[in-house]
């Protein structure tokens, strides 16, 4: 009966569920795709958020240009206009002044009627044109009457042969010309006319009419405004500061010209600090005032004035036009995002009634199947409980193989770090040890010879040593509980004295004597850290410069110290073969070492290091080519400058 049921059974609805179940596991991507597929649709967002905002910013910022650009030309052009008008109005009225009798009279005979006959005249002349100043100079360059002779300041009697109108008028020409008034210090524009002698051709004079154009910089206070003559030197300006600056840089033979000819009054004339961005259409450019990135833009729109050869210069700020373009790039921005986010809303809420109505026709198809699927499940159900129960015994028998896996992987690991400490032990030991066979010896030779004093202090420094061999051996509740005196402190000439000490018949295997060197401070130096762990430290650096130099024919090993206000650089430098460039990262790893099997456990640097570093020191190491090239001859003497090979460690330390 089973086996006829069983055929029937998986025939039908065995099919239909297991579709319902892979449409499920379909349904269901692995997070990883999900992912990546976010981060590639954030990115594609935010690209396009750049772009569109990119885009805008560029469209309002060139619009922006536009309407600038017509409203300063329109503005330059009125300007000029305005300008043009005032010169021209102007520019008839010393040749009809060269003309008056009373000019010709005071020219061809200057006695005292004539001349209060001229300056009434030119006074009157002057107060109805309202023009600044209108004078008469003789052809030698005396002025003999003026329209201010009742002032301080008047005119009368001064030269003006040096003055650029005066010669162009003495030779028949209209003299123009722009400068600072060298008796009033004061601004203006000289047109000039000759005088001609009654009847003849002979110039006997030159009539002056001196303007004041200081109402052109405040004609237009909105933006800035500046006129500049024929040099390129500003004479006009709305902002002051940049009055007698350049915009482009004067020839040498120029800028003589213009000191001997007093135009500015010795002004010092330097160039203004003015980069040209960019060139538009129409005369106009983008121009940057000032130096660094916050400097002010413009666009600078020139028109020229024509007769004199001036250029008019008007400055309309870039601040408004890329206030807009940031102004629409941010609307921008947010229009887009907000429209990202009614995109995200309306997908989402698409998947979920998505999700909803599948979930739902799943759910049927499953409860539907669920009935028949119960009876083929009971069936199996004793089946399943044989695996179970063969499960369970085959974790249990693994659990047990993995507690005792645990157990021998703890003791392994009691073991390495016991190795570790007695290695260490074994390695601090060893200069200690060495020193005092050294002064044990020499104890016996020195009692022998009958020196008691030198045998008094060799015992001294044995019992100093035992001493400092106690304190090794109290040291491993540190290195366990990596505890540290909090407010230790050393004497590093002193520990340095001690360490050279116990280094001494080391030293005098290899023929070399190590002095330590303070620089910059004679009085005694103290630095954050323990003095055992301190001389442990130097032990092992000087230790090792030893062994560096043992081969080298004449060994050379330089101690200094480097006092800074906060910190201390002990320094050990030495002429050894140095180190090689694959070591160098690997020098400080524990246990690792280049000396032959027997000469070193490779603990000391690693040791020495973590001193430092529990100190809030540092420990570096560096051949010497590198380190000269860093420090420079400063950093050592004159010899270790010629030298091209050999290490330096340097040890930095807290200052106390």
């Amino acid at each position: 009966m089973n086996a006829a049921k069983h055929p029937a059974t998986d025939a039908s609805p065995q099919p239909s569920l297991s579709g319902a179940y892979a449409t499920i596991a379909e349904s269901s991507h692995p997070e990883s795709a999900h992912v990546t597929r976010r981060l590639l649709l954030f990115f594609a967002l935010a690209a396009a958020l750049a772009a569109a905002c990119a885009l805008t910013w560029n469209i309002a910022w060139q619009r922006g240009i536009d309407e600038l650009r017509r409203n300063a030309a329109v503005r330059v052009d009125r300007t000029t206009n305005t300008l043009k008008s005032t010169l021209e109005r102007y520019e008839y009225l010393p040749y009809l002044l060269s003309r008056h009798p009373f000019v010709q009279e005071v020219l061809t005979d200057p006695n005292a009627p004539n001349i209060e006959r001229a300056n009434r005249y030119l006074e009157d002349l002057n107060g109805r044109a309202r023009a600044t100043v209108t004078y008469i100079i003789r052809s030698n360059g005396l002025c003999v009457a003026a329209s201010n002779w009742r002032a301080t300041d008047s005119f009368v009697g001064s030269e003006y042969q040096f003055r650029p109108y005066f010669i162009d008028a003495t030779k028949g020409n209209t003299g123009r010309f722009f400068g600072l008034g060298t008796v009033s210090r004061e601004p203006g524009y000289y047109i000039s006319q000759p005088v001609h002698r009654e009847g003849s051709r002979e110039i006997v004079g030159v009539a002056v009419v001196k303007l004041n154009l200081e109402w052109l910089q405040s004609a237009d206070a909105a933006e800035p405004l500046i006129v500049t003559d024929d040099h390129g030197v500003i004479f006009l300006s709305s902002v002051p500061a940049w009055k007698y600056h350049t915009v482009r840089p004067l020839p040498k033979n120029i800028e003589a010209s213009v000191f001997a000819t007093r135009q500015y009054a010795q002004q010092t004339i330097t160039p203004l600090p003015m980069t040209v961005v960019k060139t538009l259409e129409g005369d106009a450019q983008i121009v940057r005032v000032g130096g660094g990135l916050n400097a002010p833009s413009y666009l600078a729109t020139r028109r020229s004035i024509g007769e004199p050869d001036w250029q008019l210069i008007t400055m309309a700020p870039l601040d408004p036009v890329e206030s807009a373009a940031r102004t629409a790039a941010i609307v921008t921005g947010l229009v887009f995002v907000s429209l990202c986010l009614l995109g995200f809303y309306w997908r989402m809420r698409r998947v979920r009634v998505r999700d909803m109505l599948r979930s739902r026709e799943l759910l049927q198809t499953a409860y539907a199947e669920l009935n028949q699927r119960v009876a083929e499940r009971t069936a199996d159900l004793s089946e399943a409980n044989a695996r179970l129960t063969m499960e369970v015994s085959e974790r249990t028998r693994a659990e047990q193989d993995l507690r005792a896996a645990h157990d021998e992987l703890v003791q392994a690991s009691k073991l390495a770090a016991l190795g570790q400490m007695a290695a260490g032990i074994t390695h601090e030991l060893n200069q200690p040890l060495a020193a005092l066979r050294s002064f044990s010896d020499n104890t016996r030779v020195l009692i022998e010879r009958g020196d008691q004093a030198a045998a008094r202090e060799n015992l001294e420094a044995i019992a100093s040593l035992t001493e400092r061999m106690g304190k090794i051996t109290n040291q491993l509740k540190l290195f366990v509980a990596k505890a540290r005196p909090r407010n230790a402190r050393t004497d590093v000439a002193r520990a340095l004295r001690n360490v050279l000490a116990m280094l001494r018949p080391r030293m005098q295997e290899v023929a070399l004597d190590v002095a330590p060197e303070l620089r910059r401070e004679d009085s005694p130096v103290y630095v954050r850290c323990e003095d055992l762990r301190l001389e442990q430290v130097l032990i092992n650096l000087i230790g090792n410069a030893l062994d560096a130099v043992g081969a080298c024919d004449s060994p050379r090993i330089s101690v200094f110290v480097e006092i800074g206000e906060d910190t201390v650089e002990l320094v050990v430098r030495d002429n050894g073969p140095g180190i090689p460039a694959d070591v160098l990262p690997r020098l400080f790893e524990p246990f690792f070492t280049t000396k032959e099997m027997g000469h070193g456990l490779g603990l000391g640097l690693a040791i020495s290091s973590a001193i430092a570093r529990d100190y809030g020191g540092t420990l570096v190491a560096r051949n010497l080519a590198m380190a000269l090239e860093v420090d420079g001859p400063e950093g050592g003497t004159q010899a270790d400058a010629d030298r091209s090979h050999g290490a330096e460690f340097v040890l930095t330390l807290r200052r106390a």
